[in-house]
């Protein structure tokens, strides 16, 4: 940390992952619109969603990694407990979905009777999981496929909530919570009364 901001590597890691989020479920919702997209280009934005969503899953590691070793930021002495909590209870909560989210893909795509093999951005084939028998793929792969379409809107409410917060706090409060991420935004002056 350096100041009252996060590290360089946390503020890179945080960004990197940001936008393959909102990447992967703009394409996710994209894709599974069976008339929307051409096959080829259907089968494309399928691979191409796995290669970021594994990505996101070796990014949260790192992250994951990183936090546990790095104290962030202080929150605002004058913030209420409750948004205290809710502060925390998101983060959490991201790094859950973020763990979970991509393990569910993977365990999809490794459960599918389609068995495609995942080329990460075309350069080599990532493995599937081994996971079930002959008997139990079919059960796994409609858990994973019900629990990553939960998850995966559960994302977007919890985002929504994450950027609404965030731009409270700027807008608003006029505190330095968003400048802990945005290195490059200053604090708006208070409002006098």
């Amino acid at each position: 940390m350096t100041g009252n901001r996060y590290t360089k590597v946390a503020i890179t890691l945080h960004w990197l992952i940001a936008l393959s989020i909102i990447g992967l479920l703009v394409v996710g919702l994209l894709m599974t619109q069976r008339d929307l997209l051409p096959q080829a280009v259907q089968f494309k934005a399928y691979q191409l969603h796995k290669s970021f969503g594994l990505s996101v899953l070796v990014l949260s590691v790192i992250r994951l990694g990183w936090r546990l070793g790095h104290k962030p930021p202080a929150l605002p002495p004058e913030m209420p407990a409750w948004e205290v909590f809710a502060a925390k209870a998101t983060h959490w909560a991201f790094y859950f979905l973020m763990f979970a989210l991509p393990l569910s893909g993977w365990a999809l795509v490794s459960t599918s009777s389609f068995s495609f093999p995942t080329m990460w951005f075309g350069l080599f084939e990532w493995p599937h999981l081994p996971i079930g028998t002959e008997d139990t793929k079919e059960q796994i792969n409609s858990i994973a496929s019900g629990s990553h379409e939960i998850m995966a809107y559960l994302m977007i409410v919890l985002l929504g909530g994450h950027v609404g917060a965030a731009l409270k706090h700027h807008l608003w409060n006029r505190d330095d919570v968003l400048t802990h991420m945005v290195p490059i935004l200053k604090p708006l002056k208070k409002k006098t009364a």
